[in-house]
C-alpha cells in the first residue's frame, strides 16, 4: 500500500531534507511544496496519507494551514505532524485545537523523525483498512438488499397472478394498471423511489379476491346486493394478508388493497373515507384500476372506447376520483396509451413485465 506524504516548508532546504529522510521508509512517496496555498490546492483534489507542515511560514503559518486543511473533503482525520522550532505550550495548544496530531521540534532528530512518521503512517494504514472494509461491507449490504428486494418482487408478482387466476381480469391487467399508477405518481411529483414502490405494490390491489367464492367472483352477470356485500370483503381480506410485514413493499400493498375502492366523496368502501383521508397510493390506483377495467373486455362486458373511459374519469373527478390524480393521469396520457398498446392480453407481455422487475415469470 503506497502512502503519500505531503511535505510543506517555505525553506527548500528543509523540504529537501525531509523528502530525503522519507526515502528510507518503504512504500512512502513524498509530495513537496514551499507555498501553503499551492499545497491546499493540491489537497483539494488529492487526499494525502500524512502531512508534515512547518509552523513559521510568511504567507500562512502552520496553524492556519492545518485549520484550512481540516475543512477539505476527506481530510478531517488525516494525521498531521507539525514541525517547529517554537516549543511554547500556547502554540501547541493552538495547533492541537485546529487538528494537529503530533509535533517535532527543530532541529530534527533523524531517529525520532522516522519513528514518529512510521507511527503516523501506521495510524493512516489502519484508517484506510477500515475505510476499505466499510466500503466492501456497504457493497455487500447493497447486494444482499437487492437480492431480498428481488425475492419480494417475485413473491408479490406470483401472489398477484394467483389472485388473477381466479378472476376474469387478466395478468395483463395488473401489468397495465401498475404502470399507469407509476405514471400518475410521476406527474404528481412523487419521488423516483415512490414511483417504483407503487409500481411494485399496485399489482397486489385485488389479492384479497383469493378469499371470494368462485360463484361470486366468476359470475358473468350483475351481482345481487348480498353477493356484492361478500365481494366487498376482498379489500379487507387483502389488507389482512399483507399487513404487518417488515417489508415496505408489502405494507404499501396492504394500504392499496384496503383503500383502492374508497371514493373521493366518501361513498366508497370499506371505510367510507373522504378526500385526502384516503391514502394517496390508493387514490392513484383507483384511477388506474378503473380506467383499465373499463377499456378491457370481460366475460360480462365489452371493452369501452378510450374516449368514453376518459370521459368517465373526468365526470368522476371530485366524486369517485381525486381530481389531482385524474389531472396527473391526463397529463401522462400519451405514456398511458403507450403502455395500453404495449401490454395486451399476451403471456409474452407478462414475461416482459417480469423481466422489467428482474423476475422470471
Amino acid at each position: 500500500m503506497e502512502m503519500n506524504v505531503l511535505v510543506l516548508d517555505d525553506a527548500q532546504i528543509n523540504v529537501t531534507l525531509l523528502c530525503h529522510l522519507l526515502q528510507k521508509l518503504d512504500g512512502c512517496r513524498s509530495i513537496s511544496f514551499t507555498q501553503p496555498a499551492k499545497a491546499l490546492s493540491w489537497c483539494a483534489s488529492q487526499v494525502p496519507d500524512l502531512v508534515l507542515v512547518d509552523y513559521m511560514m510568511p504567507e500562512m503559518d502552520g496553524v492556519a494551514f492545518i485549520s484550512h486543511f481540516r475543512q477539505l473533503p476527506g481530510c478531517a482525520d488525516i494525521p498531521v505532524l507539525m514541525i517547529t522550532a517554537n516549543s511554547e505550550l500556547e502554540l501547541r495548544y493552538q495547533a492541537l485545537d485546529v487538528g494537529a496530531t503530533d509535533f517535532l521540534i527543530k532541529p530534527i532528530d533523524r531517529i525520532e523523525f522516522l519513528a514518529r512518521t512510521k507511527n503516523m503512517l501506521a495510524l493512516r494504514r489502519s484508517q484506510r483498512f477500515l475505510e476499505d472494509r466499510a466500503s466492501w461491507l456497504n457493497v455487500e449490504v447493497q447486494k444482499a438488499t437487492a437480492e431480498i428486494r428481488a425475492r419480494e418482487r417475485e413473491t408479490i408478482l406470483r401472489l398477484s397472478r394467483a389472485a388473477d387466476s381466479r378472476d376474469p381480469e387478466t395478468g395483463a391487467h395488473i401489468i397495465r394498471m401498475a404502470n399507469y399508477s407509476k405514471i400518475i405518481a410521476a406527474h404528481l411529483g412523487l419521488s423516483s423511489d415512490d414511483q417504483q414502490l407503487i409500481l411494485e405494490a399496485a399489482p397486489m390491489h385485488d389479492i384479497g379476491k383469493v378469499g371470494i367464492p368462485d360463484s361470486i367472483l366468476l359470475k358473468p352477470g350483475r351481482l345481487t346486493p348480498e353477493e356484492f356485500t361478500i365481494m366487498k370483503r376482498h379489500s379487507r381480506l387483502g389488507y389482512e394478508i399483507l399487513a404487518g410485514s417488515s417489508s415496505e413493499m408489502l405494507n404499501a400493498g396492504a394500504i392499496i388493497a384496503l383503500a383502492h375502492h374508497e371514493k373521493f366523496d366518501g361513498s366508497g368502501y370499506p371505510q367510507g373515507l373522504v378526500g385526502e383521508d384516503i391514502p394517496l397510493f390508493a387514490r392513484i390506483v383507483a384511477v388506474s384500476d378503473v380506467f383499465d377495467a373499463l377499456t378491457s373486455e370481460r366475460p360480462y362486458k365489452a371493452a369501452w372506447e378510450t374516449d368514453r373511459a376518459l370521459e368517465f374519469l373526468r365526470e368522476g373527478s371530485g366524486k369517485h376520483f381525486d381530481p389531482a390524480c385524474v389531472d396527473a393521469f391526463m397529463a401522462g396520457l400519451s405514456e398511458i396509451m403507450t403502455i395500453k398498446n404495449q401490454y395486451q392480453e399476451d403471456l409474452s407481455q407478462q414475461k416482459a413485465f417480469g423481466a422489467e422487475w428482474g423476475i422470471q415469470t
